[in-house]
């Protein structure tokens, strides 16, 4: 059984390294409205409901950075964010009449910026969880995203309180000349102060983001980006390329391959000369995961998503409500997830559904792209057929060294890993392909 894409590895590789993150597959923009709505309980009856992912996503900012084209909205109102609330809590309520006895391996809180949120909107956000996931007083790991602006001691403790497990602060760059070109502003004090509050409440896990690539950046500010945050000693650090994605606010630039991937090689080797070990292109850690908790794979367990911008993944569909960038099409959208019933929530209408080709492949791209690899024996149980014979476009990866196996691990080499961004994007079916290069952006 043959999946092959159309285009040649070799191909590929005279391109840019940076085609798309493949941070999810189908990507959102394959995403198209479902001929029919599907009821909420059809579409999860056959899942297992043993190994669950909660994600909650909080569409607020204090501002939109210029690189941003996530599904957010700038200095909301204040009735906006109540209203917000109300309507998750409606949602969470259909899916607790849908979902027999839920258990969940993994809760996290993104965005936007759920700190963008009041104490008292915070301590809402809680209540709902806790009362759809009577589990999270057992240890269950939590992981929430946050901003340096947003940040207060207050906040912190609250979020320690209700069982946060992790905590992810985009910082970006520590340089403000980078800031200013990433269309970020904010201040060196801002993100220090941050981290004294970070370091004050000693988070089981700390991430900090950064990006490299923009046109201001030199190797020396680079770096010294890093040494700073490796000084801060969190237990993550990503390493995030700069992309110049539609209807954002930073400007094209050109002639910044070679730039970006001379960046990521002194960034990367930086964190391992440091202790960090390379989990994937953009994840490094220095130690191994206090907050494991139960097992789940993104791979192959079901994901539930609360909120106007949240997917939730079953095996065989993945769907959302409709994506959009520009702030009045972001406002139009939140705008009708505000003015939903409960009843309203029962049913999906924005999808993609996955046959078991897609599914595959789903598992191929994800695994694949993380330095530990592809375990072959897994999915040979999984599927019943061997990745290889699956895909024997995987043997282009081989032949040009950017991918090797290891007993029974196909994993990419280093120099493959670094070009992930360009090996996730040639793994896309024909299909999917087409359906993002189709998508309207609004």
């Amino acid at each position: 059984m043959s999946m092959a894409g159309a285009t040649k590895l070799a191909d590929v590789l005279t391109g840019s390294p940076y085609v798309g993150y493949s941070y999810a597959y189908p990507h959102k923009t394959a995403y198209r409205r479902l001929a029919e709505p599907l009821p909420l309980q059809r579409v999860w009856q056959a899942e297992p409901s043993d190994s669950l992912f909660l994600y909650v996503h909080i569409p607020f900012c204090e501002y939109r950075c210029g690189f941003c084209n996530l599904f957010t909205l700038s200095q909301p109102a204040d009735s906006l964010t109540t209203r917000y609330l109300a309507a998750l809590e409606r949602e969470a309520d259909a899916y607790q009449e849908t979902l027999a006895e839920p258990q969940f391996s993994r809760l996290a809180i993104g965005g936007g910026t759920p700190t963008f949120l009041t104490i008292a909107e915070l301590d809402r956000l809680f209540q709902i969880i806790e009362r759809f996931t009577p589990e999270r007083r057992i240890a269950v790991p939590l992981s929430c995203e946050g901003s340096p602006a947003t940040l207060t001691a207050e906040k912190l403790a609250l979020l320690r309180e209700r069982g946060t497990t992790r905590f992810s602060l985009g910082i970006q760059s520590f340089e403000e000349r980078d800031l200013q070109t990433l269309g970020r502003p904010q201040k060196r004090a801002e993100v220090e102060q941050a981290l004294a509050l970070l370091a004050a409440h000693r988070f089981p896990v700390t991430n900090l983001d950064l990006i490299y690539g923009s046109s201001s950046q030199t190797l020396a500010s680079w770096l010294a980006t890093i040494e700073r945050a490796v000084a801060f000693a969190p237990e993550e650090i990503y390493l995030y390329p700069l992309y110049v994605r539609p209807l954002t606010g930073l400007a094209r630039l050109e002639e910044w391959d070679d730039w970006r991937l001379l960046l990521y090689r002194a960034g990367r080797d930086k964190l391992l000369e440091a202790g960090y070990q390379q989990t994937s292109m953009r994840m490094f850690t220095r130690a191994a995961d206090e907050t494991a908790g139960p097992t789940y794979c993104c791979q192959s367990d079901g994901m539930v998503g609360l909120g106007c911008g949240a997917r939730s993944y079953t095996h065989s569909l993945h769907y959302s409500r409709e994506y959009a960038v520009k702030s009045a099409n972001v406002a139009g959208i939140l705008a009708d997830y505000i003015g939903k019933s409960m009843g309203d929530f029962g049913a999906v209408e924005f999808g993609a559904t996955l046959d078991e080709h897609e599914q595959r492949r789903r598992v191929l791209i994800l695994s694949l792209l993380q330095a530990e690899g592809l375990r072959c024996a897994d999915y040979a149980k999984r599927f019943g057929s061997e990745a290889l014979a699956d895909f024997p476009e995987l043997y282009e990866l081989l032949s040009h060294k950017l991918a090797e196996v290891d007993g029974d691990c196909l994993r990419l080499t280093p120099a493959g890993l670094e070009r992930s961004d360009a090996i996730g994007p040639w793994l896309y079916s024909a299909t999917i392909a087409q359906q993002m290069e189709e998508y309207a952006w609004r």
